[in-house]
């Protein structure tokens, strides 16, 4: 070991030596170094009082170490590329600790924290917020135990006062809403649905055997009242992450040799990353950041075009072919939009949760007439005359509510002046596909024995995603018919559906994966492959990598629906997964014990960390796709072998085609195939051999990020 200045001679490749460092910032460095860079143990202080005493790998805090502000703040455990990653204590300059599991500078996980004002949780968090099962105490003895969301109380819980009384039920942003019961310390108690909007809420209150005393009791009162104590108290602010105050380290940049960059659409740029870093740098208490890590371009390089890196010019042009006067389907779509701007925007009474068996009923059901002059209830229009029918039109109601949809919103994306767009061409079963011009949403024709899978398997549908918010299956908005008059008598059926793709990437690929061999690969020449092409589960070469956390929700989750489905008697179902590419490849070993994003994909977060609110299991998911390589050509390797090439990508993914039960079309086409092929390789099987195969299959090419 050695004590060196700045400015004395570097030692020789690999060799570890102790260091005293002075840099011409004023930051100074004092620890263990090797090929330039902090690389063991080590002390750094900046000027602005910062400190971080511990572990670090190739430049970058990794490992345990403790990090403190000047304000007297201090976190200690456990780091990863300079993110607070792992578990770890965040002792606050006001008093406020938390204790658990962190992801990239957010509290995620199981975690404690008691804030300065006396007041404490312990539970689940995600995002940096109170989120999943978990106990709060206020300071004046009242409790909450029960489900979170978004650091709000939200789902089934428990509200106990220090006064003995007791609300048990469901919450919705912070207060009770929907089935409940108040409990009174002297055993009384008031039964009914809650709202903070009186005209809602509806209940029955129950004396206790030995007084009436709150006969005049307003249920009004826990909200303007009872609750006023019981505010989620906010806890202290961190005023810059210990990743924002990364040293940049000479020679540590990638592609700092002077060179131009080549952009996505094969150009040479000018354009300096670093520069536009700089700006967010100066604007960040002082932070010094790697100016060449990372980059703006995309420029992937592989012979292999069939499902794999290959330069992707961006902006897209958007799918399908819009829909304008003289298009075949032109009046079918004015009448569609006719329909649901009718039964979206007509009067309805206040949304409940918790639904009527006789809101399910098959015959639960409404019909319009739309006459081209008008009538009482529906408007003058230049189509010929129609009728439209609403199924379950209760139930979809209160389904949109429950995926958070405004009527208002939904109304404009299907019914407002942009004409919606028609895929190419039809599905394999021969259902047609339309998307509204802000991609939101997604229209499909439906034959009858679709319609009528779909509502007998309503009710366990609807109680299926409200008890799963993570649900992966597809959601329905709407069921409707379309009745042309005259002649024809032509019906078109068709559903309303979320669009898995609804993003501003890019989606530079796009499988449907089924677990299945036979006929699984997509039928195009190469040269007509595009990134409007869904491969399918033979051109599939990635396997992709979630941090852990994810890995274990995506498993949960994946198992849930597979037995929902099975128990509904559904088969032939697929995996449909999009993602995007954010940079340039890299190997295995050059990317040692980072965190799941590029350097790009940190930035953007530290940026705009609103970006964490979007990210859902299966939507907005930063991940790592690793490159797979088959050993032949034979159906029998669904998955190839890790190459160790691996990218940072953006994942997308859902459980579509959800409405085929094993009905005796299937059991025939099993019966026949079964003779002809492998019986394991084809598509139709029976449900639960079905759900097996798909749960083998997405775990193998879905792996814990290590």
């Amino acid at each position: 070991m050695s004590v060196a200045h700045v400015d004395d001679e570097e030692p020789g490749p690999g060799e570890v030596r102790h260091v005293e460092k002075a840099l011409p910032n004023g930051d100074f460095y004092t620890g263990e170094w090797c090929d330039s860079l902090p690389h063991g143990n080590g002390k750094y202080l900046w000027t602005d009082g910062c400190m971080y005493v511990g572990e670090w790998f190739k430049g970058k805090t990794m490992g345990k170490g403790k990090f403190s502000w000047p304000s007297g703040a201090t976190y200690e455990g456990d780091f990863k590329s300079g993110f607070m990653d792992g578990k770890g204590t965040y002792t606050g300059f006001s008093g406020d600790t938390y204790k658990g599991n962190w992801v990239m500078n957010f509290k995620h996980g199981q975690g404690t924290k008691s804030y300065a004002n006396g007041d404490y949780y312990e539970g689940e968090w995600r995002r940096g917020f109170q989120d999943g099962h978990g106990r709060y105490q206020w300071k004046n003895g009242n409790h909450y135990i029960g489900q979170w969301r978004n650091g709000l109380m939200n789902g089934n819980g428990t509200m106990i006062w220090s006064n003995g009384n007791e609300y048990d039920g469901l919450w919705e942003d912070g207060f009770p809403k929907g089935n409940g019961n108040f409990k009174w310390a002297d055993g009384s108690s008031y039964v009914g649905v809650w709202s903070k909007d009186d005209k809602e809420q509806s209940g029955t209150y129950y004396p206790s055997d030995s007084q009436n005393g709150n006969l005049d009791w307003d249920p009004q009162q826990v909200f303007l009242e009872d609750l006023k104590d019981c505010k989620i108290c906010p806890g202290e602010k961190v005023s810059i992450f210990p990743s924002q105050k990364m040293p940049n380290w000479p020679g540590m940049a990638k592609g700092n040799d002077g060179r131009q960059r080549r952009m996505s659409d094969g150009k040479l740029s000018s354009y300096s990353w670093g520069s536009y870093m700089n700006d967010f740098s100066a604007a960040s208490e002082g932070d010094s950041r790697d100016e060449d890590e990372g980059g703006g371009s995309l420029h992937l390089e592989d012979s292999d075009t069939r499902g794999s890196c290959t330069e992707f010019k961006m902006p897209m042009k958007k799918q399908g072919q819009t829909i304008s006067k003289g298009h075949k389907n032109y009046e079918l779509m004015l009448n569609l939009q006719l329909g649901i701007r009718h039964s979206v925007g007509r009067p309805a009474p206040a949304i409940s949760l918790d639904l009527k068996s006789s809101a399910f009923d098959p015959k639960e059901k409404v019909w319009t007439k739309f006459p081209p002059e008008g009538s009482k209830h529906t408007p003058p229009h230049q189509s010929c005359e129609f009728r439209w029918k609403d199924y379950c039109p209760v139930v979809f109601r209160t389904l949109r509510k429950l995926f958070n949809v405004d009527a208002a919103d939904y109304m404009i994306s299907i019914c407002g002046n942009d004409a919606l767009r028609e895929l190419s061409s039809p599905g394999k079963s021969g259902s047609f596909f339309y998307l509204t011009n802000d991609d939101r949403y997604m229209i499909k024709t439906m034959k009858k024995a679709e319609v009528k899978v779909l509502i007998r398997m309503l009710p366990a549908y609807y109680n299926h995603v409200r008890s799963f918010e993570n649900t992966l299956v597809t959601k329905f908005y709407g069921l409707h018919c379309v009745k042309l008059t005259g002649a024809a008598q032509k019906k078109v059926r068709f559903v309303i559906m979320g669009n898995l793709f609804c993003t501003d990437y890019a989606i530079h690929r796009r499988f449907d994966l089924k677990g299945s061999s036979h006929g699984r690969t997509t039928a195009k020449p190469e040269s007509e492959i595009d990134l409007t092409t869904t491969l399918k589960d033979l051109d599939l070469n990635y396997i992709f990598r979630l941090q852990k956390l994810w890995f274990q929700e995506f498993c949960r989750q994946v198992d849930r629906d597979c037995d929902f489905l099975e128990q509904e008697r559904i088969m032939d179902y697929s995996l449909l997964i999009g993602f995007h590419f954010q940079e340039v490849s890299t190997s295995y070993h050059e990317n040692e014990g980072a965190p799941q994003l590029s350097q790009l994909g940190k930035d953007q977060l530290l940026i705009d960390p609103s970006r964490w609110s979007s990210i859902r299991l299966g939507i907005n998911m930063p991940a790592r796709a690793e490159k797979t390589v088959r050993k032949s050509d034979c159906e029998a390797q669904l998955v190839g072998e890790p190459t160790g090439v691996l990218y940072d990508v953006i994942l997308f993914f859902g459980i579509i085609d959800i409405l085929q039960d094993y009905d005796i079309s299937k059991k025939l086409e099993h019966a026949y195939k079964s003779m002809q092929y492998d019986p394991t390789s084809i598509s139709a099987v029976d449900p639960k051999q079905y759900s097996k195969r798909f749960r083998d299959f997405i775990f193998r090419i879905f792996v814990e990020d290590t």
